[in-house]
């Protein structure tokens, strides 16, 4: 039987396996697609402190190293299920194997909701970006889309139009569904304008590059192209956080109901990472949540003797 069995392969999980491994203890990392989570879509970062620049698949191979050198085992499995059984937790998966542990973290991050139309996946990271924090930088000076008109929308909209030269929203409502207080602050900046009622149905590129975002008019069907430099898309994030929802409260987004100490209502039961209820979704915050989570597993372990 493993110590901790970590539930995803993010910074978060990764995180809680290096800081649970360096305590001395086994781990269990198990991850469904590919080890990195949301970073690696980012082709540069250049806000994790003390690192000047990298990309996000460079972190995530760093972080990956890091955790295999210290003896951190890997399966690659859906889990679909947690319980508690005599003191310990199964996790089971969708390929059929069952996993006991000590503890169990899960960091099951989330995932940006996509439009949807073509060329999408093709130009993240060459035009498309799901986080002005993150990428906002490298359009400086240049024209941008915002897909999206709720808060999170205007919120990116805000911090892009202190770098950009222009910012146009693109909300398919017939009016923004944001907070007044950003629409106002948006309404006083002469570089940004607002579009609605209108369907994002495609993205133009040249040489690999967004140049513009395809459009229709949702009352009377005309077509027309924005030209931008980049679309920062902001409809939402999905959490996938249902099969745990016995071990681990979920709020009414989704999200696990834990706080800073990444606590559940099962004991031995953690969480980290974006799949917490939180206010801001960055790498440092997901790192911190895996150093948070896997302590608190070990005092948990420490605790019942383990």
């Amino acid at each position: 039987m493993t110590d901790i069995i970590v539930v995803g392969g993010g910074c978060a999980g990764m995180t809680a396996a290096l800081y649970a491994l360096r305590a001395g203890r086994s781990v269990l990392i198990i991850e469904k697609s590919g080890m990195g989570g949301q970073i690696t879509h980012s082709p540069k970062v250049e806000n994790y402190p003390g690192t000047m620049q990298m990309s996000g698949n460079e972190f995530a191979d760093h972080l990956f190293e890091q955790v295999l050198a210290l003896g951190a085992e890997v399966e690659l499995e859906t889990v679909t299920g947690l319980a508690q059984e005599e003191g310990r937790q199964v996790v089971t998966t969708e390929e059929g194997s069952r996993f006991e542990a000590g503890a169990v973290i899960l960091a099951t991050g989330v995932k940006h909701r996509m439009l949807g139309v073509p060329g999408e996946a093709e130009l993240v990271g060459n035009g498309v970006s799901y986080c002005a924090v993150c990428d906002g930088d490298f359009y400086a000076g240049r024209s941008v889309c915002v897909a999206g008109g709720g808060n999170s929308a205007l919120q990116e909209a805000v911090l892009l139009s202190g770098k950009c030269s222009h910012v146009t929203i693109l909300q398919d409502l017939p009016e923004l569904t944001g907070e007044k207080l950003l629409q106002d602050v948006l309404a006083g900046r002469e570089n940004v304008s607002v579009m609605t009622g209108l369907r994002i149905t495609g993205l133009t590129q040249e040489g690999g590059e967004l140049t513009g975002v395809q459009v229709r008019e949702v009352e009377t069907g005309e077509e027309k192209t924005v030209p931008c430099d980049g679309l920062f898309v902001a409809i939402g994030l999905i959490p996938e956080n249902g099969a745990f929802a016995g071990a681990a409260q979920l709020n009414e987004y989704g999200y696990f109901a834990s706080g800073e100490d990444c606590l559940t209502k099962t004991p031995g039961v953690f969480v980290a990472g974006d799949c917490r209820s939180k206010q801001i979704r960055q790498l440092t915050t997901a790192a911190a949540d895996g150093a948070v989570a896997a302590l608190a597993a070990c005092r948990y372990l420490d605790r019942q003797g383990r």
